[in-house]
């Protein structure tokens, strides 16, 4: 319980510190917004401080920092440590920058930043993997609410020949549809206020929850090392196996496109570290009561897939009534991030090609093909065989992937004007070694340590490759901001 405890204040002070230096790195002033300067009525669209945060805070909270950390907590008690110092110097700071370089930008989405910070062959193959990334969040944040309103709301099981499991993605997905075209503060602006408070609700009843039963022989552990032993003897040593399953409550690449996309209506850029930096602080307690509640029912014996034990946990500190309102919160998680992810994919569509989004029509011819290639991955991924859980390790490897880009895309722009770019260049480093290792030496990457004949479960081959491609990341980004200098800032975004 005491690593808990310390984690929580971690995040809490350590979170206000690092994001007034945050602030104070960026340099917000009064120079007036894109939701002023572009206003359209769809996507530029001013709305107040409150309603921004909370819409950025259910855009980037979605399954990710409940279904990640339940799983992570395996590795033990260091979670309570890793994921509020991440969260703060990795995760709250990336989406902090990565809004207010969009609201410089003119509400730029992530590709036409990447363009201009890192050109446009990275923009390139940055483009596939965010758009491949914002199909499978789209699917994904079907397939998790849809299944949890089957099993938990109407006690069914989630199986692909039951027809009610149809029907509630076929609901989802009209929502989806729904919130992807009509104007922003129509649809989303007025719903989320309502999400807002279920969510808030369910993780502050979690979080009394672990307070009052964390105590104990049965509660809260504390750390040791030798669980992070047993762990690389298994063949899923802390890096990176431990950041790939915790993913969002940590860093996520997906909340730079949510940021982004509010970067569209924030309306004065002090705002700007409430609305980004404190959200995914959020996100961050949000991930550790869910952790939490797991480590208390593992120790209890308790242990079942990760999308069960949402159930468990809920019931176990809330009761019958509580655990209603802590299962809703679970479900509007991912829906309020898969809208906006798709919502998000029209607009990088609609600025690659400068399709006008005004036009109901327009908006329409961009989001079609969107909804088929979603559709269509939901089916394949209900229906095959473990289809689902290659569909979420691709979706956490490609999350945590694109983030990189984020990262380097934010060291050339703090590079070009003599600024802290470490804050940004070393969380990226860590990250670049993450995913490459893990995708080097994983089955459904290039398994690089079998082929190799190296023994089951080393990450020798993987680690040095991941090394030396970690270094040629930090070198390229600070060359790139070394020669190009300030001539960047003369780029059309």
């Amino acid at each position: 319980m005491i690593t808990f405890l310390i984690g929580i204040l971690i995040l809490v002070g350590g979170g206000f510190a690092y994001g007034k230096y945050c602030e104070k790195v960026f340099g917000p002033d009064d120079r007036p917004t894109p939701a002023t300067t572009m206003a359209d009525g769809v996507d530029y669209v001013g709305m107040k401080k409150w309603k921004n945060s909370l819409i950025e805070l259910l855009n980037i909270a979605g399954t990710g920092p409940i279904l990640g950390p339940i799983q992570g907590i395996l590795f033990g008690p260091l979670a309570f440590i890793t994921i509020p110092i991440g969260c703060i110097l990795a995760g709250s700071m990336h989406d902090y920058f990565s809004g207010m370089i969009s609201m410089r930008n003119g509400g730029a989405q992530m590709p036409r930043l990447i363009s201009k910070y890192l050109g446009n062959k990275t923009k390139a193959f940055y483009n596939i993997v965010v758009m491949v990334l914002m199909l499978l969040v789209g699917a994904v944040f079907i397939y998790t609410p849809g299944d949890l309103i089957v099993t938990d709301l109407f006690n069914k099981e989630a199986s692909p020949s039951n027809a009610l499991t149809w029907i509630v993605y076929a609901a989802i997905f009209a929502y989806y549809i729904v919130a992807t075209l009509f104007p922003i503060d129509k649809i989303i602006g007025r719903v989320y206020p309502i999400f807002g408070g279920i969510l808030v609700i369910s993780a502050v009843g979690i979080f009394i929850g672990v307070l009052i039963n964390g105590w104990g022989e049965n509660g809260l552990t504390n750390f040791s090392f030798a669980q992070l032993a047993e762990h690389n003897k298994m063949g899923a040593p802390w890096i990176p196996t431990f950041f790939i399953t915790v993913a969002c409550g940590i860093l996520s690449g997906f909340h730079a496109t949510q940021a982004t996309l509010i970067s569209r209506s924030v309306t004065d850029e002090r705002e700007g570290r409430t609305t980004f930096f404190n959200m995914m602080l959020l996100e961050g307690f949000i991930a550790m009561c869910w952790a939490a509640g797991a480590m208390i029912l593992y120790n209890k014996g308790i242990q079942k897939g990760a999308t069960l034990m949402i159930g468990e946990i809920s019931r176990e500190f809330l009761g019958g009534v509580g655990a209603i309102f802590a299962i809703l919160g679970v479900i509007v998680l991912p829906i309020t991030s898969g809208d906006t992810a798709l919502r998000s994919l029209r607009l990088m569509i609609a600025e690659q090609f400068n399709i006008d989004q005004r036009e109901t029509k327009k908006r329409l011819s961009v989001s079609i093909p969107i909804f088929v290639l979603v559709a269509a991955i939901l089916a394949w991924a209900k229906t095959s065989t473990g289809g689902f859980m290659i569909l979420w390790r691709y979706f956490a490897f490609t999350n945590q992937f694109i983030a990189v880009f984020a990262m380097a895309m934010i060291t050339v722009y703090l590079a070009i004007r003599n600024k802290n770019k470490y804050i940004s260049l070393i969380p990226g480093m860590f990250y670049a070694f993450v995913t490459m290792s893990f995708i080097l030496n994983a089955k459904i990457g290039f398994n690089l340590d079998h082929l190799l004949g190296l023994a089951e479960g080393s990450f020798a081959a993987s680690y040095v490759v991941a090394a030396i491609l970690t270094a040629l990341y930090a070198a390229a980004t600070v060359r790139y901001a070394n020669k190009h200098g300030m001539s960047i800032e003369n780029r059309v975004v």
